[in-house]
């Protein structure tokens, strides 16, 4: 594959695609919504998950001192409530109600959880460092929220209940065709 070599990353979307996902928070009786695609779990023991936020969205503001966030999987079909979500700040309007946000009670948190979310983590948050433009900021998973069904009994999700979101960058999503999954042997292709 012929590839050409640059010191700048420029649109630094070569990375993608990635599972889009709403966070959530909530803190001084306000409560706020994030699109975010870059997210990813750090531990299984305990369960940590990060999240990547620029300190001068509202969110991060609202998270910092809540210290506690939450973490929403949408499916494809939400993929323009993602980038209304994305595309609008939370200081200006209540995206909860701007944008129709249902939302399922958390359990462990006082984060909002979306009912449109096939999955949902409610995170307590353990770091959060400024790294370049971004804060990494980790959470330990308190409470798991599952739609039903949607998972194999080998905890994959089913693509075919379940397409998820995929962000492309520059407001480009797409969705995993159900029809393009491999199942590869670990004993041919390596052991972890």
């Amino acid at each position: 594959m012929l590839k050409v070599v640059a010191e700048d990353a420029g649109a630094f979307y070569q990375h993608y695609p990635r599972a889009a996902a709403i966070v959530t928070v909530t803190y001084g009786g306000r409560k706020n919504a994030m699109a975010v695609a870059w997210h990813c779990p750090v531990s299984f023991a305990p369960p940590i998950y990060g999240i990547a936020v620029a300190p001068k969205r509202y969110t991060y503001h609202m998270l910092s001192e809540s210290k506690q966030f939450g973490i929403n999987f949408m499916p494809f079909e939400k993929a323009e409530t993602i980038a209304s979500v994305g595309g609008s700040s939370g200081s200006f309007i209540d995206k909860f109600t701007e944008f129709n946000l249902a939302e399922d009670r958390a359990i462990k948190t006082e984060v909002p959880i979306l009912k449109d979310a096939y999955t949902a983590y409610e995170c307590r948050l353990i770091d959060n460092r400024v790294i370049g433009d971004h804060a990494w900021i980790t959470g330990e998973i308190v409470a798991v929220h599952i739609a039903e069904n949607v998972f194999k009994e080998n905890g994959i999700l089913d693509l075919n209940l379940v397409q998820p979101a995929l962000y492309l960058g520059a407001e480009t999503y797409c969705s995993a065709e159900k029809n393009s999954v491999k199942v590869l042997d670990r004993d041919k292709f390596g052991r972890r």
